[in-house]
Parts: C-alpha cells; sequence; structure tokens
C-alpha cells in the first residue's frame, strides 16, 4: 500500500525522502523476486508500484527535471512544467491513453558524417515511459547477463573494458569485434513483446508506443519496427531485446575437457548496447560464431554491419590488418616487451608482452578538433572566458579515460593545447613583440608556466589527471540488491567522478545536502556553490557542495543567484 501523502500545493514541499523509499521498497521485493523465479509474486508487486502515487511523482520528476533531454519538446510544443503543472501531470497520466506520434530529429554521429535519427515523444508519453521504467527495470536486471553492461543502473563503458581487459591480460587471444546495424530501428515489435512478457495493460502501452509512427515536417510515417532513440524506455527494451546472446553463445561453444585436469578455454561474449565482443583463443571457432550470432540476429531483424565488424588478435598483426581493436573509443591491444615491462601470470610467470588499453586515435582526434573550434570561435573573447568554455570539455573527456593508460596521450594533448593557445595569443595581437604577448597570458606557477588570468582563472591541464584504473562492478550486482555498503564504494571510489568530488562525497557521507538523501549509482550529481558567486562565493573546497541535478535546481531559485545574474546582466546593459 502507498503512504505516500495526499497532493499538496507546492511541488518542492513533497516529502522526496520518503517518497523515494516508498518506491525503492517496492523495486527491491521486485528484484528479489525475479532472482527467485516467482512471476507471480512480480506481478502482483509491478501492479502495486504502478498504481503508486509515489511512483508517478518521481516519474515526473525524472522527466521534467532530471532528464538531460527535458528541454526537448515532443510534437504538442511543451517542453518546461511548473510545480503546479508537474503535479497535475502526475495526478492525470494513466496507462489507458493513447500514444501520440513522436517528433524526429536528427542529431550528427560523433566521427561521422551520418546522422542519427531520435524520436521525442510527448511530455505525458514520457511520464507514463518513466513510469512503466521504474516497475519493469528490477525485473529484468535479475535476470540480464553479467557482461551486459550499456544502459544498465550501476553499470558503465568502463566496467565493460575493465571486463575485457581480465579476459585478455594473461594470454593473447582472437577477438570477434562486431556491431549491430541500425540496432534501434530495426528490432521486430512482435517478438520483443512476446519476449517481455508482461501484464496485458503494459503490453498494450509497449505496443502502441512501438507503433506510434513519426512525424517530420508535418509528414507523418508509421513505424513497422525498432525502438525509438530519444524515448524513455527504449534502452531498457533494446537490452531486452538483445538479452541472451551471451548464455547462446556460450550453449553453442560448451567447454569440454581436454585432459583429466584441464578444461577448454572458455568462449566470452562482452556486450555494450548494440557493441559486442566475442574473445576466445581459437580463430575457427570464432569464426563459426560469426555465422551462429548472424542467424540467431536475423531472427530479430538484424544484422552485424559489415564495415565494423572484423576478426582480429590481440597481439600478432595479420596481412589485412594491425593487432588490437577499438571498443567504445578505446584501443586494446597487446606488445612484445621486454623482461622489465611484461606482465606476468597468476603465478608470478613472464607472459612476454604487456596488455595496453589506451583512448584510440579516432577520440584523440575528435577531442582536439573539438577544443580547435571553441578556441577560434573564442579568438576575440577575453582570456577567463576561452578558459571557462574549454575546462568542461577537457574534465569531461579525461575523467571518461582516467581508467586506462593515458598518461602519454594527456601530456600530447597539453602540447597541442599550448600550441593552439600560442596562436591564438598571437592573433589577437598582429603577431607582434610574441615575448610580451607570452607574459601576457602566461604566468609562472610551481616552476612552469601556466595560461592563466590575473585574477586567478586556471586552465584545467589534461595532465591534472591522476590515471587510476577502474574496478569491474561485480557479477551480476544491481543497485536494487540493496547493499548500500557496496554501491556507496563503489560511487565515492569507482563511478568515473573527479578526485575534488570523489572527497566531497566522503565529506557530505554520500548524501546530498539538500534533501538529504543518499545518492545512488542512477542519480545526476552536479556541483553548487554554498554561498553564489554572484554573492561573492569562491571555488574552494569548504564553499562547494554536491547536490542531485532537482535539488540544485531548487536550491539555485531559492538563494538568489539566478535573480543576481538577471539583474547584474540588466545592469551591464545600461
Amino acid at each position: 500500500m502507498d503512504t505516500a501523502p495526499k497532493p499538496m500545493d507546492e511541488w518542492k514541499t513533497l516529502p522526496w525522502k520518503r517518497i523515494q523509499r516508498v518506491v525503492f521498497r517496492l523495486q527491491k521485493r521486485i528484484y528479489l523476486a525475479s532472482l527467485r523465479g516467482d512471476s507471480r509474486q512480480v506481478r502482483q508487486l509491478q501492479k502495486l508500484l504502478s498504481k503508486s502515487r509515489s511512483a508517478r511523482l518521481l516519474a515526473v520528476r525524472k522527466v521534467t527535471q532530471d532528464n538531460q533531454g527535458k528541454q526537448t519538446a515532443g510534437v504538442d510544443g511543451i517542453k518546461s512544467l511548473t510545480g503546479k503543472q508537474r503535479l497535475r501531470l502526475s495526478q492525470t497520466i494513466h496507462f489507458r491513453q493513447r500514444a501520440k506520434p513522436l517528433r524526429r530529429v536528427w542529431i550528427p554521429k560523433p566521427g561521422s558524417t551520418e546522422k542519427r535519427p531520435l524520436g521525442i515523444p510527448v511530455m505525458q508519453d514520457r511520464a507514463l515511459q518513466a513510469l512503466l521504467k521504474l516497475v519493469l527495470e528490477p525485473e529484468w536486471e535479475a535476470r540480464f547477463e553479467p557482461n551486459s553492461y550499456g544502459f544498465r543502473p550501476g553499470r558503465s563503458a568502463h566496467d565493460a573494458i575493465s571486463a575485457i581487459y581480465n579476459c585478455i591480460n594473461q594470454r593473447a587471444k582472437w577477438v570477434l569485434d562486431a556491431d549491430i546495424e541500425k540496432c534501434f530501428d530495426r528490432i521486430d515489435h512482435q517478438r520483443l513483446l512476446a519476449k517481455v512478457d508482461t501484464l496485458p495493460v503494459f503490453r498494450r502501452l509497449l505496443k502502441g508506443w512501438l507503433k506510434a509512427g513519426v512525424l517530420e515536417a508535418e509528414v507523418f510515417t508509421p513505424t513497422e519496427a525498432g525502438t525509438p532513440q530519444g524515448g524513455v524506455i527504449s534502452p531498457l527494451l533494446a537490452n531486452i531485446a538483445l538479452h541472451g546472446m551471451e548464455q547462446y553463445v556460450q550453449q553453442q561453444f560448451r567447454q569440454r575437457r581436454i585432459s583429466p585436469t584441464r578444461l577448454s578455454a572458455k568462449i566470452t561474449l562482452i556486450r555494450y548496447a548494440d557493441d559486442f565482443v566475442v574473445i576466445h583463443e581459437d580463430k575457427a571457432i570464432l569464426e563459426q560464431c560469426q555465422i551462429r550470432l548472424a542467424e540467431w540476429l536475423a531472427g530479430w531483424g538484424l544484422a552485424m554491419k559489415p564495415s565494423k565488424t572484423r576478426l582480429v588478435h590481440t597481439l600478432h598483426p595479420t596481412q589485412e590488418q594491425e593487432a588490437g581493436f577499438d571498443f567504445l573509443s578505446m584501443t586494446v591491444r597487446q606488445f612484445k616487451v621486454g623482461r622489465s615491462h611484461s606482465g606476468k601470470d597468476r603465478q608470478g610467470h613472464l607472459l612476454g608482452f604487456k596488455t595496453l588499453i589506451k583512448p584510440s586515435k579516432k577520440a584523440q582526434a575528435r577531442h582536439w578538433q573539438q577544443l580547435r573550434q571553441v578556441i577560434r570561435r573564442q579568438s576575440s573573447s577575453p582570456q577567463e572566458a576561452l578558459i571557462r568554455e574549454v575546462n568542461p570539455i577537457i574534465r569531461g573527456w579525461c575523467a571518461y579515460y582516467a581508467g586506462v593508460v593515458a598518461k602519454d596521450v594527456f601530456s600530447r594533448m597539453d602540447f597541442l593545447m599550448y600550441n593552439g593557445l600560442r596562436r591564438w595569443a598571437v592573433r589577437r595581437h598582429g603577431g607582434k613583440h610574441r615575448q610580451r604577448i607570452m607574459r601576457k597570458y602566461w604566468r609562472i606557477e610551481q616552476g612552469s608556466w601556466k595560461f592563466n588570468t590575473p585574477q586567478g582563472v586556471k586552465l584545467r591541464y589534461h595532465s591534472y589527471t591522476p590515471v587510476v584504473r577502474h574496478v569491474k562492478v561485480h557479477g551480476t550486482r544491481s543497485p536494487y540488491d540493496g547493499d548500500w555498503v557496496y554501491w556507496g564504494k563503489r560511487l565515492s571510489h569507482h563511478s568515473g567522478l573527479s578526485r575534488r568530488h570523489c572527497e566531497m562525497l566522503k565529506q557530505q557521507q554520500c548524501r546530498c545536502n539538500y534533501c538529504g538523501l543518499p545518492f545512488t549509482v542512477t542519480d545526476l550529481v552536479e556541483e553548487d556553490h554554498r554561498l553564489p558567486k554572484v554573492q561573492g562565493g569562491g571555488n574552494e573546497l569548504a564553499n562547494c557542495q554536491l547536490l542531485h541535478r532537482h535539488c540544485h535546481h531548487q536550491k539555485t531559485a531559492e538563494d538568489g543567484s539566478i535573480s543576481a545574474r538577471g539583474s547584474g546582466t540588466q545592469r551591464g546593459a545600461v
């Protein structure tokens, strides 16, 4: 029974701590029932959660405050809601409503001239999809395979890379590196709905969203296959469709006993969304595996993309291609080295090679191209404006690669940045008095020249990021198991947060300073200034704290930051 209070007049006064507890307790019970295989209990708890007012409020908050694309409108043009409108939406969404068409939006693919089609639902459908995701996700998290990492709570690309490293660091192997072509656009609807196997009311909802169609330039196009990219529940549906690949491969190529004390090598499939690798010591087995996987995918209307599917060795190059492969913008390769640099097996014997995972060359080129565009765009801007735009790009890129061998790459990027900033400085002054120009923008700090302003605004160099190996999530662990000790430790150590943010988490005991709720691995966390910068606050650690994104928005609206920022803009204009 839902213990949440009756509707209130103010969205911000709702007891979110209590609401979140109600939802999580039911989700944990669904997860545990699914682990036991008790489908009847799962369905009863899912019914209870879907009717819960707490779940509806939480679903509305996710799509209107937490979601990255919350400002993107559907076909109805609505992209932002007030507090009262959010309350009204949570009360009006119901499972009998008819799905509206999606609005087509095209976004560029990184490192490619192609564009990715997104289908944006209306706000009401987004809220209902978020509610149904709260209901279905715990059941499937208990069933998903251990080597599936994409679009799952508590799992990331770094976990997939760590799984690959753990699989090959003791022995050189062959790898089938593949990508499913247009996975989200071609999944068979009937087979997907049969595999979800949920309550009839939820099935009708899913079918309505899948068949809703797309509206582009006032032209309606029906959808006969695929799950729309841009929908809240689409990543979960794609994972459900591809669930079973790992088990299928292991059943087709079982381990066999080759001696009284030894088994044959195990085949391993590691998947991140629609990208996957299959690893084994025998090339012939992987060639057979490619054929079997093509047959399995064909049943779903899917196929491997020929241009992105290849068979490579991690150590030995072939006549057609070099050793190693790229996965999730990282290059995985083994190198022959001497005794002083060789890796070791579990018994301490030298292997003769070293497994290294680095940022891929394509990722480095994309990153530098993005930085160069910013530098060129800010050619007439103050130094401070340039630094403030560049720093978040550098910080985010380095945080992604901080768990692999990236020290040399970070140094190279700093060298490219120095050359780009030097040209930026010289162009601003017509190329005259270069030494004087350099001293104007660079200052000596701890014995070296740094690109800083006289007011203390500093450029964040790539080499400032320490390289610390990421620890893979254990087995089939899920945040729905309720082990707060394990997930709290992962959040403060292995979540990809910067050292500064990890220190804040420890000081705050992994809790939001605004609402008091503990941070979870699925929460969006943002840094906030206790005393706003417009009121004289600084960036020192004592003046900063970590908040939920929705708490950050609410706190900023209350402390006068927005009004002060707006009045400052008006004074400047006058």
